[in-house]
């Protein structure tokens, strides 16, 4: 499968917003986006009028990138979407934020959604009891979502949770940290995402 192997403050720099990719350096002065707040290239720092198109493909590239998802991924995404009951674009926003990866690292499972998404893949992960290894694995309302009980001693884990001790949970997702689990009691909003987007413009991107 094909992935971005690059330098990920690169990212950050094109969209012109945090993607958080690099876990607690995002918020410290070396962040790259502090130091350096235009897109990358030798054309960086020029100025440039954004199109109408412009302003959609940077909401969508925004979207992409801040979950680490593929193209075909997140069409497939936008697709489930158009097709459940409510606005396309939330809807978009609450898939997205059901992933597994995404609920690990929104538990502090992980410094970044990049480290929770390997966390996953390893078999750190269980949900109601059980391994799943796939980070796109969509949680459900009622499903608990738990650290293997073999893991919770591992010095990485212990270095993760106190790193991310400070981290708010979202309301949609009711944690014990003690015991390293959670429990899924609503279906994720779009108030939730705290994203810094307009989905409205991803819909019409693909509507078009």
């Amino acid at each position: 499968m094909a992935k971005y192997t690059g330098p990920v403050c690169r990212l950050c720099r094109r969209e012109g917003q945090k993607l958080f990719l690099k876990g607690d350096r995002c918020y410290s002065k070396a962040c790259a986006l502090e130091r350096r707040a235009y897109a990358p290239g030798q054309h960086g720092q020029g100025r440039k009028k954004v199109s109408e198109y412009g302003r959609q493909l940077r909401t969508k590239q925004y979207a992409k990138r801040y979950y680490g998802v593929l193209e075909g991924q997140f069409r497939r995404y936008f697709a489930k979407a158009e097709k459940m009951q409510g606005q396309t674009g939330e809807n978009l926003i609450s898939l997205l934020e059901s992933r597994l990866d995404n609920v690990a690292y929104r538990l502090g499972y992980g410094s970044s959604r990049a480290q929770a998404r390997q966390l996953v893949t390893q078999g750190h992960i269980y949900v109601d009891g059980k391994k799943v290894n796939i980070p796109s694995y969509l949680v459900k309302v009622g499903q608990t979502v738990c650290v293997k009980e073999a893991s919770r001693s591992l010095d990485l884990f212990k270095n993760i949770t106190e790193a991310t001790a400070s981290r708010p949970i979202p309301k949609w997702l009711e944690a014990n940290k003690g015991a390293m689990e959670a429990k899924v009691v609503a279906v994720p909003t779009r108030e939730d995402a705290g994203l810094p987007i307009e989905e409205t413009l991803i819909v019409e991107l693909y509507s078009k």
